[in-house]
């Protein structure tokens, strides 16, 4: 286990499964054996607000909120939400994006226009970066409430866990009726997550 943090930023808006996913993500990360902080901060709308959520995790974390410039990958499940915390990543974050678009209220009023050239602007950024057809896969395992899961599957390819601690966490936080179809989700997400370079913590910062 290294002695420095990682980052990683989930956002999003309200109503997208964001909190049970970063639920998720911390109980696997403190199952492998990592100290983890967690922090959600909720836009002015419980449903249809930004969410975003903050965990932290290493040797020792002493602090829940990541600073600006400093996290190492971001999980976003809706694409303007994701270009707007792009100024919280590292140079050479890892950036996975969920190929969605969700109108924000002026948008739909017409009182501003949603950008169509998000994914190439978070791609001159962070040219690594992923798209993930989110809702795509989660409707090939059978259920388009399971995107927040299909994310967590592409973003466990770029975090040193063993996989039989994923499933371990799933099987302990989803309920029984809906297993089957989440633990599809999650397989067919891992696939679409790049499988070169080390795992994100070799990035981590200090």
């Amino acid at each position: 286990m290294k002695n420095n943090t990682t980052n990683i930023l989930i956002s999003g808006v309200g109503g997208q499964g964001i909190l049970l996913a970063s639920e998720i993500l911390s109980e696997a990360l403190m199952l492998a054996g990592f100290d983890v902080k967690k922090n959600e901060i909720h836009g002015m709308s419980q449903r249809g607000g930004s969410v975003v959520s903050h965990i932290r995790f290493g040797a020792k974390v002493y602090s829940s909120i990541i600073p600006e410039g400093e996290g190492d990958v971001l999980l976003g499940f809706e694409l303007l939400e994701t270009y707007r915390y792009l100024p919280l990543l590292r140079k050479g974050a890892k950036v996975l994006a969920n190929d969605l678009k969700i109108f924000p209220a002026p948008v739909n009023l017409g009182k501003a226009v949603y950008p169509n050239d998000i994914p190439e602007r978070i791609a001159r950024h962070f040219p690594g970066s992923t798209l993930v057809p989110g809702l795509d896969l989660a409707l090939e395992a059978g259920d388009p409430r399971t995107v927040n899961v299909v994310l967590l599957g592409a973003l466990s390819g770029s975090i040193d866990i063993e996989p039989g601690l994923w499933l371990e966490i799933l099987h302990k936080m989803v309920p029984e009726r809906f297993l089957a179809v989440n633990l599809k989700a999650f397989e067919l997400g891992r696939r679409t997550a790049s499988a070169t370079g080390q795992a994100v913590q070799e990035g981590a910062t200090a």
